[in-house]
């Protein structure tokens, strides 16, 4: 074969590649907040079906780490935030590290390439409670790293809400762009840290929530396709909040003397369930217009090229916080069953083809629990929805959730199924105190989708039977206060 001949048939090989693997180093956080997880192996050969060949995690959990090795996907491990206090103490650091980064180091192992040092830890709601841990603690774990000789290849970070910069209210524009003031000198010292160590600069950029709950907020400026009023900035039109918001960094970046710096983005996506502004559709529009942007490397105003962009999220989690609203169990494009929420094209290229579900999922038994159309005594209805609720996940009942639309008797069935489900089908968990009574027919109705779970991969550990105990000892109370009352 000619040298001509052969060059050509490299790059038709290599184009080849990129379409199967999609987005040139395209990423997703792998979250395990959820009841019934889907086993690790089945997730990470979800992955590698996919084309994803980079994963952010929330923790260095020993059993996903396992499955990782050998994957070559590349990842990034993480330390809560519950966890930075004792990364202050520079043994701790290097004990962690050793336990959750270097023993993993070795040929056919994981393949590690940055730590998250928290996850957001300076959000106002935090109350500052780490403040003064999350600097020492990048600090000890990047020279934990650099002294186990993997500093070069391994690169701490630190995930940060786009909230440590903004613009000032009089000239709200990319360019204006500064960091908090009351952080401003903690900001200054952590970008002078990574670009010391040629660590990058990770942010978390949610154009929905600069929807949520501003009804003010100009609605197609949060997506990619075109908006009637651009924001104007030195002659520069922004049409997207995305753009303006990664450039206000830059431009924070800049002023603190860091406007070369390398910026990751950490998190980035679209809920499809729990908010007016989040369903399926909407998370389609969203990411077809990102995903393309990615595959060409356009970049931004102030950082045209190419950005390692981690999505968020892979897989739904339905034990997770609904403090910030009932929208973070849906973040996922997958469902809880490793099923694709709509069709999504990885490569960025116009392919639009479905992504690949998870393999060989295992199911608990085809059951429903539903309202009993026969119950008598409908006066404790209320509360035994409310106790439902609190055990399991509701948040599809909310005000503009896909849920939304049910009567009574279908957000009792809703409830009372959810609970069900998250407690194994178990005897006795459709009950509710005459209430419920379980069918083999399928009660979805339109779009409310009344779930089956998956079935556990590994029987319930201490942590599990601690909660049963907890919920029976809130149920027990609840119930006596209303009997007896005390």
């Amino acid at each position: 074969m000619g040298i001509g001949v052969g060059w050509k048939m490299l790059k038709l090989w290599m184009y080849l590649c990129v379409l199967i693997m999609g987005v040139e180093g395209l990423g997703v956080n792998w979250g395990t907040m959820a009841t019934h997880k889907l086993p690790p192996k089945a997730v990470v050969k979800m992955l590698q079906d996919n084309g994803i060949q980079k994963v952010k995690l929330f923790d260095a959990e020993q059993s996903t780490m396992s499955v990782l090795t050998g994957s070559n996907i590349e990842v990034m491990v993480a330390i809560p935030n519950d966890q930075l206090a004792a990364m202050t103490s520079y043994d701790r650091a290097k004990d962690w590290v050793r336990r959750n980064v270097t023993r993993y180091n070795f040929n056919g192992g994981v393949n590690i390439k940055y730590v998250a040092v928290g996850n957001e830890p300076f959000l106002t709601s935090y109350n500052n409670s780490f403040l003064n841990v999350t600097l020492p603690a990048l600090q000890n774990i990047q020279n934990a790293l650099n002294e186990a000789g993997v500093g070069n290849s391994i690169k701490a970070t630190v995930p940060l809400n786009a909230d440590v910069y903004e613009s000032p209210e009089n000239n709200p524009v990319p360019s204006a762009g500064r960091f908090r003031s009351d952080i401003n000198g903690l900001m200054v010292q952590i970008a002078q840290f990574l670009h010391q160590n040629n660590a990058p600069f990770t942010v978390n950029i949610y154009p929905f929530l600069s929807l949520y709950g501003n009804d003010n907020f100009p609605f197609d400026y949060a997506f990619f396709d075109g908006t009637s009023s651009p924001v104007v900035d030195n002659n520069i039109q922004y049409t997207n909040v995305f753009d303006a918001n990664f450039d206000t960094l830059v431009s924070a970046l800049k002023a603190a003397g860091f406007g070369e710096m390398a910026v990751m983005v950490g998190e980035v996506g679209w809920p499809t369930d729990g908010d007016k502004n989040a369903n399926s559709n909407y998370a389609y529009r969203f990411y077809n217009g990102l995903l393309p942007r990615l595959a060409a490397n356009k970049g931004t105003p102030l950082r045209p090229g190419y950005i390692e962009v981690y999505l968020f999220g892979l897989i739904d989690e339905d034990a997770k916080s609904i403090a910030p609203g009932n929208f973070e169990r849906h973040w996922g494009i997958f469902r809880y069953d490793g099923q694709p929420k709509f069709p999504m094209d990885l490569s960025g290229r116009g392919q639009n083809k479905y992504l690949v579900a998870a393999e060989n999922v295992k199911y608990l038994p085809t059951r429903w629990c539903t309202f009993n159309p026969n119950a008598k005594d409908l006066s404790k209805l209320a509360d035994n929805i409310n106790y439902a609720c609190t055990f399991a996940d509701c948040t599809a009942l909310g005000y503009g959730s896909s849920c939304n639309g049910l009567d009574t008797n279908g957000n009792a069935s809703y409830a009372f199924n959810m609970y069900f489900q998250v407690q194994n089908q178990a005897n006795l968990s459709c009950n509710f105190e005459g209430l419920a009574v379980e069918t083999t027919q399928n009660i979805s109705q339109g779009n409310c989708n009344f779930i089956v779970q998956i079935a556990s991969h590994s029987p319930p550990g201490p942590g599990h039977s601690l909660l049963s105990l907890a919920v029976f000892v809130v149920f027990f109370a609840g119930f006596a206060v209303r009997q007896l009352g005390l």
